[in-house]
Parts: C-alpha cells; sequence; structure tokens
C-alpha cells in the first residue's frame, strides 16, 4: 500500500537519517511518514532522503504536538526507580528501526543515584546498533530528555558506550516480535 504524501505548511530544521546531519525541510516540498513512534517522525523528504523531525514541529506535517509525557511536577520524597527510567527509555525510537531502544538492547546499564533534598540523578549507558551511526547523538538526547521528564530527576545523563559490542541476539522477544523475527 502506497503511503500518502503530505506537503509541509512551513520550513522546519530536521536531522538527515543515518548520517545526523542537520537538514531545513522547505515548505510546500513534499513529504512521506514513514515512521511514527515516541514522539519523533521518520520522513521521505522530497522522494530523496530519510530525516527525523521532532514531535515539536509536528504541526507542519498536520499531526498534532503529542502532550503526553511532559515533565511532571515533582513531589518532594517522591521515589525514582529503575522501572520508571525503563519505561521512560521504551519511548525512544531508532529513526530506522520500528523497536524502541530497550527493546532492542541498547541499554547497558541504569543507575539511579539519589541526591540531596528527594532528587535523583540518573546516568545510562547505552550503545547502537552500529559504531558509525550519525543518529547516535540524536537517540541518546532524545533518552536524557525522556528521563529529564520524570519528576525529582534533576540531572540525567546517557553515556554511549561499544563495550559489548551490540548483535541482533541482545533484542528482547518483544523485540524480535514486533521485528518479525519469531
Amino acid at each position: 500500500m502506497a503511503q500518502e504524501s503530505i506537503l509541509l505548511t512551513r520550513s522546519v530544521d530536521a536531522v538527515q537519517i543515518p548520517s545526523g546531519a542537520p537538514i531545513q525541510l522547505e515548505k510546500d516540498r513534499p513529504v512521506v511518514i514513514t515512521q511514527s513512534l515516541g514522539g519523533s517522525y521518520t520522513l521521505l523528504y522530497d522522494s530523496r532522503c530519510l530525516v527525523r523531525l521532532d514531535a515539536k514541529d509536528a504541526d507542519a506535517i498536520g499531526q498534532l504536538s503529542p502532550v503526553a509525557g511532559l515533565s511532571e511536577q515533582p513531589s518532594p520524597g517522591a521515589h525514582v526507580d529503575e522501572e520508571m527510567v525503563y519505561n521512560r527509555l521504551r519511548q525512544v525510537f531508532d529513526p530506522e528501526i520500528p523497536v524502541n531502544v530497550v527493546d532492542l538492547g541498547l541499554i547497558y546499564d541504569c543507575q539511579v543515584l539519589p541526591r540531596e533534598e528527594g532528587a535523583f540523578e540518573v546516568v545510562v549507558k547505552m550503545t547502537l546498533t552500529a559504531p558509525g551511526c550519525g543518529m547516535g547523538v540524536v537517540i541518546a538526547q532524545d533518552a536524557q530528555s525522556r528521563i529529564r521528564q520524570i519528576p525529582n530527576v534533576t540531572e540525567a545523563r546517557v553515556d554511549l558506550v561499544w563495550d559489548p559490542p551490540w548483535n541482533p541476539g541482545m533484542i528482547s522477544e518483544q523485540g524480535k516480535m514486533q521485528l518479525g523475527l519469531i
């Protein structure tokens, strides 16, 4: 089934896939939404290249910006745990693969560290499917942003690591089902 082409309603900044290079998409140019997961969009731009469009610019393609997932107000003394972090990370997607970074097996470590006055710091070690992936910084920033949305998280750091190297055997059963591998 062919996907419908949409004309951009305004010029907007995006990121080229897979290089990670910035690109400005011009108003009235055609795009096709190829993936819409985790609040960002993967678009085929002008029938020539894939780009990632951030949720804040969804209106340019006739979509509503998602309101869910905005930072909630911290509750003094509310606890933060790894499960909360992993739930947020399940909202982060590689723009080329329709599986979240947790189910892809890209998250190697997660530490939730208490700080003063009920605040928490979260440190995550994450890898990518390929060391040369130009989208690595974009994916890591998306992960960091999602973690910072957790109430009482005052610091979040996502470190890209390469050891051990990622391999398809690290994909969860849920991820394999989404990819049609089982």
